[in-house]
């Protein structure tokens, strides 16, 4: 029997580890330079790091809720298409299936490289007699994508473990740089002093949309164990209690760490840097310690990548299951119990991104399609608690939901106008999803 069921194998510690893990990833590493480039403003950069970090923390509130109820795999595809409609649980899952964990996975991947080259220069000079450096990036990161692919085929048991392994060792790194950072007396307090602003009226407005929507996707994975609700044990504990434990690790994390990046680096010097880590690490302890950490912090993304290799293809099965995508994906490999399908199908798509964009077209494309269907979710915990009187109920309710609410859509707002071309492909992503919709419907229907 190849079986059709997932287990609950997965504690309180190994659901948070997966959230801070597919938390903490390229965002954290490479955006503070994208983010200092469209605000001019280190306070400012710092201060909205912090609304993302509670935006997020109201979300996991939300979804905790959710999660708590409707325990099972799939995650927003699960509760939208339980408290709204079949077609909003596709939508979901098609967005998850293209931008949600295949575009992370290829970011994550491209971070790595990234961090890899800038740690070994000697490497790239060695790669590039041969071939230009972009394409000696976009080979390794293709690499440790087919290499975790495989990895987790094998089995979530041994993944589990080498997740957790990998997460300790993530926030272990990012508490030393932050200590580091503490520590150091090359740093520089005056960075901390705006010496430009941010454009007046409604650009400097769009400007701080974007940047939270990229700081937002630094904070993608708030919701990540509520996509493998169906392996978590006693869920109605565990699942929310890790949503909110991983996300306030998260944000003290990152707080601490966008402190260290401006009291190192002037501002100036932060603007479009990509491997921000490693720079800052030069000029705190110089370059022995930016080639130690940048070794590190590109080991540390293989965190990232992992986790969400795990989760993705949990939304595709649920989906499959329900006869909404290929039925293929349904399989349950008969020794590995694993989707192995779903796995290799996600990886394909992840390999896809990384060949055919730079990261910051694929931060504005994920932001945007990723802020949609978050939105609605929240809002489905007003009609959980008016069609289940009995449910469980957390605390924060209505406030927590009505913050994000309001912060989602002004950002979505913000950010269109400021990236139009990015988020007009996230949007038509969304709509070629209905059309899809109805042939999985009408091959249900017929098979």
């Amino acid at each position: 029997m190849s079986g059709e069921e997932l287990k609950r194998k997965l504690g309180l510690f190994s659901s948070t580890n997966i959230v801070v893990a597919n938390m903490i990833g390229a965002g954290i590493f490479m955006t503070s330079g994208l983010l200092m480039a469209e605000l001019n403003n280190p306070v400012l950069m710092l201060v909205l790091w912090g609304v993302g970090g509670i935006i997020a923390l109201c979300g996991a509130i939300a979804y905790g809720e959710l999660g708590a109820n409707i325990p099972e795999a799939g995650g927003e595809y699960k509760f939208l298409n339980e408290l709204y409609h079949p077609m909003l649980g596709f939508l979901s899952g098609w967005v998850s299936f293209i931008v949600g964990f295949s575009a992370p996975i290829a970011a994550s991947a491209m971070g790595f490289s990234e961090y890899f080259f800038r740690a070994m220069p000697s490497g790239m000079v060695i790669l590039t007699e041969k071939l230009n450096p972009e394409l000696a990036k976009t080979l390794l990161s293709v690499f440790v994508i087919l290499l975790f692919t495989a990895i987790h085929y094998r089995g979530l048991k041994f993944g589990a473990r080498l997740q957790n392994l990998l997460t300790v060792l993530k926030v272990v790194l990012i508490v030393a740089l932050i200590t580091g950072g503490i520590l150091s007396q090359n740093g520089e307090a005056e960075n901390f002093t705006p010496k430009e602003s941010i454009s007046s009226g409604f650009d400097g407005w769009r400007s701080i949309g974007l940047s939270l929507m990229w700081i937002m996707f630094a904070f993608s994975g708030w919701n990540a164990a509520t996509y493998i609700g169906a392996e978590i044990k006693k869920p109605s504990r565990n699942l929310p209690g890790s949503l909110l434990a991983g996300t306030i690790i998260v944000l003290i994390l990152y707080l601490g760490l966008n402190a260290v990046y401006i009291y190192s680096i002037p501002a100036d010097d932060i603007k479009g840097v990509i491997s921000i880590g490693g720079l800052a690490m030069k000029n705190l302890f110089g370059g022995p310690a930016e080639t130690l950490f940048s070794i590190l912090i590109a080991f540390a993304l293989f965190s990232s990548l992992s986790a969400f290799i795990i989760i993705g293809p949990r939304v595709y099965y649920s989906m499959a299951r329900d006869g909404l995508f290929f039925k293929a994906v349904a399989r349950i490999h008969q020794r590995f119990e694993v989707p192995s399908n779903a796995i290799i199908l996600q990886s394909v798509i992840a390999v896809i991104m990384v060949i055919s964009g730079t990261f910051e077209q694929i931060l504005t494309y994920m932001g945007f399609a990723l802020g949609i269907f978050p939105i609605l979710t929240v809002l489905a915990v007003f009609r959980l608690r008016k069609r289940r009187p009995s449910a469980i109920k957390l605390s924060g309710f209505p406030v927590a939901h009505i913050v994000y609410i309001t912060a989602g859509l002004l950002i979505l707002f913000l950010a269109y106008f400021e990236r139009p071309v990015e988020s007009s492909i996230a949007l038509l992503t969304v709509l070629i999803g209905i059309p899809a919709y109805y042939v999985f419907k009408r091959q249900r229907a017929y098979s």
